[in-house]
């Protein structure tokens, strides 16, 4: 009986280590035996000194085996999130790091694979947030990957001495380029894992959802994904996180450098300690230094790159949360009343102010509350993750499917009840991590669409279709009848009540190519 017992802990040992392009790496079964989590794996090389703003390095062969049992650092933050917990050993600049699971026993190869981009306006987050845990989602047999990436100044920060220095004549979009060299490094070494590394879907949330638009439309990570998932937000016309062009956003970091540290010399910027520039008042905010049209890592912007056909040709399961930014409306200063609603609509759209009110109407004050929550949700997210799967259709024939996330969550310690499905709210429902939320009381029916969602998101990443046994039926999003899911309490497909509303914003903000 030991001697069995001692094979079987020897076999299990085994196949917990895994065999790396940079060395092996063992893992640690999750509390219920059913995954096997790898954390904090090296995907590329420190960026620090001189390999601060350049691309993601290979990283330096190990010896022996790396124990992955704990995440790694996360990256330099540019901002705060009061809901972000993070359980690693905090930031630093040496943080490209991944994390893997995958159920036990897993054949080499033969899963799909879900590589999750986290959300944060490119200025903060980080992969060990205990609502992105992967190991539930692992368990519907799918192996989850999700890494860390550079961010704010240190991620997307552009000059001209960075464009001289490098080869591609490009600065900026470090951070979309370690999210890149991490896909690659999935395509290279998920096999030995599990997975199946021409199965690779990539999904994310927020600035998560934006970089899956962007990884679709970049010569350098659309041949290596299958599918994609895009949760509230795309790399499109955007007043949260605009795409520049390369020159403006040279012009606009050197100023920006300049007043708030007195210099744009590259030597000395590469010098200053990384707390200094993320402690920097003026580079704390998400429009900072966001993700720009560098030339190399997107040749041009997405809208044009679409239209042209020019992005991957996979299937895409895309859309966004009921009230995403309807909070700012209701706690509005002064509040949002009949007469200054159609005020602020005659002020903003002018000629277009009648077709506006339209859409956002204003009888009563009332209902121009409801109409400027509708309108802080369309602008903030929803439109740009609109005019995503608009294009998609329009490019290609592979398959869309489109979402609205309608169930009202309970109220939790940073978000109180009433708020509706908020942004950021499909988090803990995509990776089955409910009980993560502080201080929120679960529901019955708040579990059930949980478990459904898993179900949808899993079914999408093996086969590029939704749909599965015992789910509610998911059309496809296309001209014929343009079909939305809502996943709610009972969740249903319905056609797109609201298109008149996103096609008069496409035609005031110009999208319509």
């Amino acid at each position: 009986m030991r001697l069995f017992l001692a094979l079987l802990l020897t076999l299990s040992a085994a196949a917990q280590k895994v065999h790396t392009e940079a060395g092996t790496v063992e893992g640690v079964p999750t509390s219920d035996a059913q995954v096997i989590a790898y954390k904090g794996i090296p995907y590329a090389a420190p960026p620090v000194g001189n390999l601060r703003w350049a691309p993601p390095q290979p990283v330096a062969p190990w010896h022996g085996t790396l124990i992955a049992k704990d995440f790694g650092h996360h990256c330099i933050q540019f901002g705060t999130n009061a809901d972000m917990v993070f359980l690693d050993p905090g930031p630093g600049e040496d943080c490209l790091n991944l994390n893997v699971w995958v159920p036990a026993h897993a054949k080499p190869g033969s899963l799909p694979v879900m590589v999750w981009i986290f959300g944060g306006g490119f200025t903060t987050g980080a992969t060990s947030e205990p609502r992105q845990d992967g190991q539930f989602l692992a368990n519907h047999h799918v192996v989850v990957v999700s890494m860390n990436y550079r961010l704010g100044m240190l991620g997307y920060f552009t000059s001209p001495e960075l464009t001289k220095e490098s080869p591609h004549h490009a600065s900026g979009n470090y951070g979309l380029m370690d999210q890149a060299a991490a896909i690659a490094w999935v395509a290279r070494n998920i096999r030995a894992f599990g997975g199946d590394p021409k199965n690779i879907t990539i999904f994310g949330e927020s600035a998560g959802s934006f970089s899956v638009s962007a990884q679709m439309s970049s010569p350098v990570s659309k041949s290596l994904i299958s599918k994609a998932i895009g949760e509230s937000g795309a790399g499109f016309w955007s007043q949260s996180i605009p795409f520049q062009p390369l020159s403006e956003r040279e012009t606009h970091d050197a100023e920006l450098t300049q007043k708030a540290l007195n210099t744009t010399s590259l030597a000395e910027l590469r010098k200053t300690p990384a707390e200094t520039l993320a402690n920097t008042a003026a580079f704390r905010d998400s429009r900072a230094f966001p993700p720009g049209i560098d030339g190399y890592f997107l040749p041009d912007t997405l809208a044009n790159l679409y239209a042209a056909g020019e992005e991957a040709h996979i299937p895409l399961l895309a859309g966004w949360n009921a009230d995403e930014s309807r909070y700012s409306a209701t706690h509005a200063h002064p509040p949002i009343t009949a007469d200054s609603w159609n005020k602020l609509a005659h002020l903003a759209f002018k000629d277009k102010a009648d077709a506006f009110l339209q859409q956002y109407p204003a009888s009563t004050d009332a209902e121009a509350l409801r109409s400027a929550g509708d309108y802080a949700s369309d602008k903030f997210i929803v439109y740009t993750t609109w005019r995503w799967l608009e294009s998609s259709v329009a490019s290609s024939q592979a398959p869309v499917y489109r979402y609205r996330l309608d169930l009202v969550p309970p109220g939790d310690k940073f978000h109180p009840a009433g708020i509706g499905a908020f942004h950021s709210d499909d988090i803990e429902y995509v990776f089955g991590t409910l009980d993560s939320r502080q201080q929120a009381v679960w529901r019955p029916e708040d579990r059930a669409l949980s478990a459904q969602i898993q179900q949808y998101w899993t079914n999408f990443a093996r086969t590029g279709d939704p749909n599965g046994p015992g789910l509610p039926a998911w059309p496809a999003y296309k001209p014929t009848d343009w079909e939305v899911m809502h996943l709610d309490t009972t969740s249903v497909a319905k056609t797109d009540d609201q298109r008149a509303r996103y096609l008069l914003l496409d035609s005031i903000w110009g999208q319509s190519k």
